[in-house]
């Protein structure tokens, strides 16, 4: 944005008004924005910034959503982006911009200011009450004045609100300005030269605007480790020897201690560049003295440099050497070296912008170096301080020296204390670049430092500064007192300078000048050992105060040793935090505030700080107290000394703290490095480290390490370091080493690992080393003499784990809480003793909630008294122990003898199985794929099995981890006729599945919940037991391996989750019959699984279109007319539906009246390229007065459920939808009574029988043939659903235990017994082995026994593919149909809950999946079914279907609005079909997830781990739908990889976060992954005209460049195009600029060959791509004309026009005319 600005006419304040200014503003990034007013005709002084000028702009926002321009007068409003919130408006009061007076207000937000500087704060956040603070750099005393300091810093920080959202400003202007505050609350700036170039950073926390501001001007150097130390100086120790004094005594008490310093007395009459030859004679050894015992020498260097000859009138080669480069500054006439009087007596001024000067400093510093050995630079004086008033010989009275306006600088002259204004430097006069002076030094002295050290870190220390100088330099807070005063200050300022990006930061320790009392020393040690620059520094004339000095028994000498051990114990750490500001901007020493925004009572917190997020520090800053008033956040803390957790939290507490004391404490949820301190940290960087663990709420915790030399520069860069991340989840620290750049040459090891707020002792501890190379992991126990627990503190210390620096380990602690593992002995409800203790278990209350009271002995269950081993696996017989009483289901006795086969099926699938081997029980018929011989090569295997003998167990063990997935081995094993019980503790508390359910998250909930199986005709709901019944789960290990478990058992069941964590499964028969498959991946577990249960059926293409159904349809002209109406508003539409409106009084196969005209309009519509699906209930009705064919003939054929002929040989009569005939139905009547009155009696085809599918298929051909042609068929009802209880008239025969057997799992009326809504439990089903089994045992395989024969008659009735879809589902149903996810209702909360649908169905094998779009139940809602068709346009299986008696909701039935949004979204949908029908492919060939949960692509990433408000389509497709109501944008989380949005084509360019994404309401947020090839075609009104369509391709390409793909293409409806070869399977593959394709199969007719379309190529770059060639098969090339788009970096390229077939092979290649 530029604007030109016209001065407004109006009296002038100083003169000399610009007229003319221009302003030019520009996001610069996603988060700055800069904008500048300067003269439009003359330049003006503009700060050279080193840092700043190196940066490019890389803006991706649009300007006008942040900042808007005010005409007349010129006014700027600066808003948040993503709220519109005005942070910074300048409309409230005019712009002044004269040569030497500019002026700008601006209204801010709020009143929690911090920043600005340098000055002393008394407090963290402004004080807004018209407080008026100058800039200036000034040497003057800190001393609690509102004067400037040493610094420049024109940078404030302003917290909006409890969000956390902040804003920073930094005016990039070095001249002498004041900046005022006011109650509005608002800013003014007043400056006196230069130009206005103003950076606001914008954070949704604090800490991002610093890290914003110092991408801004650098971020800060990592000091060398050996700075980190305990450092030791004063003004005037008067000889070497007293120096040397100092050091030994403080030796002798073995005080931690790594610096000495010498301050200028150690120089030859101050004089820079020398030393008094006679006082510190033996200077050039000292710093070897100093090493001989592993510490460090500093010296100190001035920048005024004395004219006067030296000692004995010898020449002062530095001052003539600099005299002869010209290096100083001038006066004003440029010449003369202007003078002035420092230390050493008079003096001239280098000026370090000229590069004569830099060369001359680097020389001098290199010359003094070979003679005085030292190893770091602490430079002094350079605000540029004089103790004259600007010169010898004063300053000369003109604009400069006095301006028309002075700022209220100390003094309120110019040149006071420093340089004339008008002197002359190479950037400019002096007025302009006075406050640049400490900078320049800091630039020059930095290249000299390099020149001296050349590859090693160093370190500088500046008093005066300017933002950016954090990058090379650190800083004291500098000439402060000793008193109680400036001890409470030095936080605050602090915590400035981590704002300014100078995190090496401290203040002199007990005082500079004056004496300072035992106390203030002592108090100032203690809260000194935790400042970043930690030094005591005394001034010449007072009394000592190193600690050493208050004698060796004193308690000084004995708190500072104490917390300087801490200190370096934690040195670790604290380095770390440096990485993390070198490498992310993030502060050191860190403001509360920072940490806990949200609690407004932080915001001014200023007497306790953190280092970074993890460690609080609460000192003792005032006399003759030992209690504090201290503020304790939000967040578990722990007593860093005593390690036990504090009680309170966001509170204000009294903390003890007695005269040795500083309040220290750990936040939960932090990981801290650790190394044991020595007495320097050459010593302590050999000894052994450590970690702090400090679990939190959720008993998680984190942290990280940061390890190099400690001294060489640039590590990071080069690479030369050890980095580690550590996390805990579940009693598993995982020490993840992410980069081992870097040998330590002491052999470090992790010795100990502490680990605070363990609520039991573990009852095992183990170490896995995890192997990047070929040898595996190896796990070893940790031996219990290593393990110490305390009880009373709830502290875990493990010792002697001698884990190498650079290895990655896993650390499991297995510990439970003793209620947790307890197993539930009376899960039914009313528990109470009399009934626990009669059932042998043990009663014992709890405080916890849901804990069971009653619960399993501990050897209750079963023992084992015979294994026979061999190397396929093993059988097992185990007897129950009769010491406990049996179940307590006298009705169900318990089966004592058991037999246990282990089967090892694969290297990656095991069985286990437990039966009665002395009866013959039921066991599932539902046939597995199993491998033909079983993995006898244990080395082969992923598993290893180990039985438990007392109680009987089996555990399965990982063998790369360790991790136990599986283990039994718990009491509560019952094995009854009607009750199965097993428990099982879980590796962890992800796990997903188990259905079908609805579920209110995608990860299971472990606070003892419990979810009955069994399949009922029961809308979701939440514990509602619905359709379908999948006894499988995956379950995600802590180390990300992912396993998977089906128990093959169809009775009525149900499975308990608890926090152990554990599972337990109960079943009313059967047997136990386990799988597990074992990845190692989410992914590889569903393809296992499907490879066991069978792959998915690969549905047609059309069936990938659209849908449209409703119950409710009144006749075919409505259907007639809704399909016009689509087709008229050019929706993309495939298949149109009739629900059971289309029967006569609801019965199968016959045609009502009013849909007379139906057969013929489906075959319009047919003709059109349209689908017709109609569907079936299984349910015949027997009622009929005239020939109902379907009955007879299946009456004849004996197809049709009976009683168990030993009690009747009648039909088992139901009842469902058919009318008796001949009634007139009154609806005002209540259910029970229309059932009673009108419902026909009902038989139920029993669909194992081989005559049942021969009958089903008859009738469905008689209806293709006779009635109405057909594409697909849709199976309801299936549960079998029945609308009366048992049978009519509600008396089941048999044994009444079926019905309601004496363990009842929590299901949907479940008082009313199995038989509600479906058949009696005794009703017999013939297999078609001919075995009899009861309804009680197959009733859930209902479902499945009905789909196989509809699919099998759909193919040989229409003689293609088509698709069935069915309600009731088993473990492999998904070989026949989909399943949409039943009678939804239409409410918000179903739109995401349908993604967790689907996601579980993706682990069940079944991948057509959807839920009835805009809801079945209840009317829709405008905005709800708009986001629905959004959402459902992603649904694999996409169909808006609502119920009877509801409005219409189709896409045309509500306005205009509507319906673009859905064509829009529809037409994304139809686009990618090509890509969706390759994802079912891979899923029929290979039984990948098509909607595929983000955990199954980025698993190593735990964010992704409970996610399930967006989903993939395979790897590359990512959707990220709005699900709430109003919702105008989303958070989302996105993963590490490179993403594009797809309706843009950019880069989003950021991973691995979540990311609000604006989301308007035609609009649903689609990412594509780059290193992706996705193919695509147009879309058309269906799919009969879209698949005639070339193919194009999205080409997305990865960080590298590269990108790959594939696509199937078939008729998209024949038979078994698969199993025939009829298909064509080409990959394509992008790298270094050329697209290419490899045709793996090709077994396409002519007709259905594709041509090569559009290409689009994501992330081709900015450079200007000029030229394609498109090679085909033949060697042809074809030149293209490339559309190159080089601000999204989209490439397109249409290669239509060259008719390329897809199925031979070609080569892309584009090229710059780089």
């Amino acid at each position: 944005m530029k604007a030109q600005l016209k001065r407004m006419p109006s009296p002038s304040l100083f003169g000399a008004d610009i007229q003319e200014l221009s302003f030019h503003a520009e996001m610069q990034s996603n988060n700055r924005l800069r904008f500048k007013i300067y003269d439009a005709h003359k330049q003006r002084f503009e700060v050279p910034h080193e840092h700043i000028n190196s940066l490019n702009s890389d803006p991706s926002s649009p300007i006008s959503n942040t900042l808007e321009v005010t005409n007349k007068p010129f006014g700027l409003t600066v808003r948040r982006k993503e709220n519109q919130k005005v942070l910074f408006d300048t409309t409230m009061a005019p712009l002044v911009f004269a040569d030497q007076y500019l002026q700008l207000s601006a209204k801010l937000p709020s009143h929690n200011i911090y920043g600005l500087g340098e000055h002393v704060h008394r407090q963290y956040r402004h004080d807004t009450n018209w407080k008026t603070w100058p800039i200036f750099t000034r040497d003057a005393f800190p001393n609690g004045g509102t004067h400037n300091l040493y610094g420049h810093y024109p940078f404030f920080l302003c917290l909006e609100d409890e969000s956390g959202k902040s804003f920073g400003v930094f005016l990039m202007n070095s001249n002498a300005m004041e900046v005022t505050l006011q109650p509005a609350p608002a800013v003014t700036y007043r400056t006196i030269g230069g130009v206005l170039d103003f950076f606001v950073l914008f954070g949704d926390t604090p800490e991002q605007v610093v890290q914003e501001f110092l991408v801004l001007i650098g971020r800060p150097v990592i000091p060398p480790y050996w700075s980190l130390g305990f450092q030791l100086s004063r003004w005037d120790y008067g000889s070497l020897s007293e120096v040397k004094k100092t050091v030994e005594r403080n030796r002798a008490v073995a005080l931690p201690y790594d610096i000495q310093y010498t301050d200028i007395d150690y120089m030859e009459d101050k004089k820079d560049f020398t030393y008094d030859k006679a006082k510190f004679s033996e200077l050039p050894q000292f710093a070897d003295y100093l090493h001989e015992k592993g510490q460090r020498y500093i010296l100190i260097l001035d920048p005024a440099i004395a004219t006067s000859k030296r000692v004995g009138n010898t020449a002062y080669g530095s001052y003539d050497r600099g005299t002869e480069k010209n290096a100083w500054v001038t006066d004003s006439d440029g010449k003369t070296p202007l003078l002035g009087e420092v230390w050493p007596g008079e003096t001239v001024f280098p000026d370090y912008t000229s590069q004569n000067c830099i060369d001359w400093w680097v020389d001098e510093y290199e010359r003094f170096s070979r003679e005085i050995k030292h190893d770091a630079l602490w430079i002094d004086m350079n605000e540029v301080a004089n103790f004259k008033k600007g010169s010898n010989k004063g300053c000369a009275d003109n604009k400069l020296n006095y301006p028309p306006y002075t700022p209220k600088i100390l003094d309120e002259v110019m040149y006071s204390k420093t340089l004339c204004m008008d002197a002359k430097q190479a950037w400019g006069n002096h007025y302009d670049v006075h406050s640049l002076y400490g900078y320049s030094m800091v630039l020059a002295t930095e290249k000299a430092l390099q020149r001296v050290f050349g590859g090693n870190r160093t370190l500088m220390l500046t008093r005066s500064s300017f933002p950016g100088v954090g990058k090379y330099s650190g800083h004291w807070l500098g000439d402060n007192a000793a008193n109680w005063n400036d001890i409470k200050w030095a936080i605050p300022g602090m915590l400035e300078f981590g704002l300014f990006g100078v995190p090496y930061i401290g203040a002199d320790i007990c005082g500079f000048f004056d004496d300072s009392s035992e106390e203030l020393c002592r108090r100032w040690m203690q809260v000194g050992a935790f400042y970043p620059f930690s030094r005591n520094h005394n001034a010449q004339g007072y009394k000592p105060q190193d600690p050493a000095v208050f004698g060796p028994d004193s308690t000084l000498v004995a708190s500072s040793k104490h917390y300087l051990r801490i200190r370096y114990t934690l040195l670790p750490y604290l380095y770390t935090l440096f990485y993390k500001a070198h490498t992310t901007g993030e502060t050191v020493v860190r403001p509360v505030m920072h940490e806990f925004y949200s609690d407004s009572a932080t915001w001014t917190v200023d007497r306790q700080f953190l280092w970074g997020k993890h460690l609080l520090i609460t000192p003792v800053l005032d006399p003759g107290m030992d209690t504090v008033r201290a503020y304790i956040p939000d967040a578990v803390w722990y007593d860093y000394e005593t390690m036990e957790k504090l009680t309170h939290r966001r509170n204000h507490v009294d903390m003890y703290l007695p005269a040795d004391k500083l309040g220290l404490h750990i936040r939960g949820g932090a990981i801290l490095p650790t190394q044991r301190p020595d007495v320097t940290t050459t010593y302590s960087r050999r000894n052994p480290m450590g970690l702090i663990v400090a679990l939190d709420d959720n008993n998680q915790a984190a942290g990280e390490l940061f390890w190099d030399d400690g001294d060489s520069r640039e590590t990071v860069k080069t690479g030369n370091h050890i980095h580690y991340k550590f996390s805990v989840l579940y009693g598993v620290l995982t020490m993840q080493v992410t980069h081992t750049g870097y040998s330590d040459p002491n052999n470090l090891k992790f010795d100990n690992i502490i680990v605070l707020g363990v609520p039991h002792p573990p009852m095992s501890v183990s170490v896995t080393h995890v192997n990047t190379g070929t040898t595996g992991n190896s796990t070893t126990t940790v031996p219990n003499s290593n393990i110490q627990y305390n009880e009373a503190k709830k502290v875990l210390s493990l010792q002697g784990l001698s884990l190498t620096l650079g290895e990655t380990y896993l650390v499991q602690w297995e510990l439970v809480a003793e209620e947790y593992q307890r197993f539930d002995c009376y899960p039914e409800e009313n528990a109470d003793e009399a009934k626990c203790k009669a059932r042998g278990c043990t009663w014992k209350p709890s405080t916890i909630e849901r804990v069971p009271w009653c619960f399993y002995p501990k050897d209750y269950g079963y023992s084992v008294t015979r294994t026979d081993q061999t190397n396929s696996g093993m059988t097992v017989d185990i007897t129950r122990n009769k010491k406990h009483r049996s179940n307590g289901r006298p009705e169900s006795p318990d089966i004592d003898t058991l037999r246990v086969e282990i089967r090892y099926h694969s290297s990656d699938m095991l069985q286990f199985k437990i039966w009665d081997p002395t009866t013959d029980r039921y066991e599932v018929p539902v046939p597995l794929s199993l491998p033909t011989a079983p993995e006898t090569n244990e080395s082969k295997r992923l598993y290893k099995v180990h039985v438990t003998d007392s109680p009987f167990g089996i555990q399965v063990i990982r063998k790369s981890t360790g991790t136990k997935i599986w283990d039994s081995s718990v009491p509560g094993f019952t094995f009854s006729d009607m009750f199965i019980q097993v428990s099982t503790r879980l590796s962890s508390e992800y796990v997903y599945g188990f259905g079908e359910t609805e579920h209110p998250t995608y990860k299971h909930n472990f606070n003892y919940h419990t979810w009955g199986m069994f399949s009922k005709d029961q809308p979701p709901g939440y514990k509602m037991n619905c359709y379908g019944v999948h006894p499988f789960y995956m379950g995600l290990e802590t180390t990300a391996d992912a396993h998977g478990v089906l128990l093959l058992n169809s009775n009525a069941m149900d499975v308990t989750f608890q926090p152990t964590p554990a599972l337990t499964y109960r079943t009313l028969g059967g047997i136990l019959d386990f799988y597990m498959v074992l990845g190692p991946t989410p992914e590889m577990v569903v393809q296992e699984y499907t490879a066991l249960i069978g792959r998915p059926v690969l549905p047609a293409y059309w069936s990938l279109g659209f849908q449209l159904c409703r119950y409710g349809y009144a006749n075919d002209q409505e259907i007639a007319d809704l399909y016009r109406d689509m087709r008229e508003a050019g929706i993309p539409y495939d298949v149109q539906y009739a629900d059971i409106d289309y029967m006569d009084r609801q019965l199968d196969f016959v045609l009502d009246p009013e849909f007379n005209g139906l057969p013929t309009l489906v075959d319009r519509m047919r003709g059109e390229g349209m689908r017709f699906i109609f569907i079936l209930d299984p349910a015949i009705s027997g009622n009929e007065t005239s020939y109902y064919p379907a009955f007879e003939r299946g009456k004849a054929a004996d197809v049709f459920i009976k009683w168990p002929k030993n009690i009747s040989d009648e039909i088992v009569w139901g009842k469902v939808w058919p009318d008796y005939p001949n009634v007139t139905v009154d609806n005002s009547l209540d259910w029970e009574t229309q059932v009673e009155k009108f419902r026909a009696y009902t038989a139920f085809p029993d669909f194992f029988r081989t005559t049942t599918a021969a009958w089903w298929k008859q009738e469905i051909q008689d209806f293709y043939n006779k009635t109405t042609k057909f594409d697909g068929i849709w199976i309801d009802m299936n549960e079998p659903a029945s609308f009366v209880h048992g049978t009519v008239g509600g008396k089941c025969l048999g044994n009444p235990l079926l019905e309601n057997p004496p363990y009842m799992p929590p299901l949907e009326s479940k008082h009313l017994g199995l038989n509600h809504k479906t058949l009696c439990m005794n009703s017999e089903q013939i297999l078609s082995d001919g075995k009899k089994v009861r309804h009680y045992d197959v009733h859930n395989l209902y479902g499945w026994s009905h789909t196989k024969p509809t699919y099998d008659a759909l193919l040989d009735v229409t003689g293609k593919r088509g698709i069935v879809v069915t309600r009731s589902t088993y473990p492999s149903s998904g070989k026949w149909a989909g399943h949409w996810l039943g009678d939804n209702f239409s409410s918000w909360d179903q739109l995401f809950k349908s993604i967790i649908g689907m996601m579980e169905f993706s682990l069940f094998g079944i991948p057509y999946t959807g839920a009835d779009i805009c809801g079945f139940f209840n009317t829709a809602q405008y905005e709800m079914c708009l986001r629905w068709m959004q959402l459902g346009a992603f649904y694999p299986y996409s169909r808006n279907h609502n119920g009877l008696g509801n409005p219409r909701q189709d896409p045309v039935a509500w306005n205009s609005t509507f319906s673009e949004a859905s064509r829009d979204v529809l037409n994304i949908r139809y686009t990618l079909l090509p890509y969706l029908y390759t994802l079912m492919f891979e899923a029929h060939t290979k039984g990948s997830t098509v909607i595929r949960p983000l955990l199954h692509e980025f698993v190593t990433d735990k964010s992704t781990w409970e996610i399930y408000k967006q989903f993939l389509w395979g790897p590359a497709l990512l959707i990220s739908p709005a699900l709430d109501q109003g919702a105008r944008d989303v958070d989302a989380y996105v993963p590490n990889a490179r993403w594009y949005d797809f309706h843009t084509a950019r880069d989003v360019g950021v991973r691995g976060q979540v990311v609000t994404m604006p989301t308007p309401l035609n609009h649903i947020n689609l990412h594509i992954r780059g290193g992706y090839i996705i193919p695509w075609q147009k879309p058309e009104n269906n799919t009969h005209h879209s698949r005639r369509n070339p193919l194009g391709l999205i080409v997305a390409l990865s960080d590298s460049g590269t990108a790959q793909g594939s696509l199937f293409w078939d008729d998209g409806e024949g038979i078994d195009t698969v199993k025939r070869e009829q298909y064509l399977m080409v990959s394509f593959a992008a790298e270094s600029n050329t697209l290419s394709n490899q045709v793996g199969h090709s077994g396409l007719a002519a007709a259905d060959h594709l041509t090569l379309g559009v290409v689009k190529v994501w992330g081709a770059g900015s450079v200007k791509i000029t030229g394609v060639t498109l090679t085909d098969a033949t060697g042809t090339a074809h030149p293209l004309t490339p559309e190159h788009n080089t601000d999204t970096q989209e490439l397109i390229i249409d290669a239509t026009p060259r008719s390329v077939f897809v199925d031979q092979n070609f080569t892309m290649t584009w090229r710059t005319t780089i």
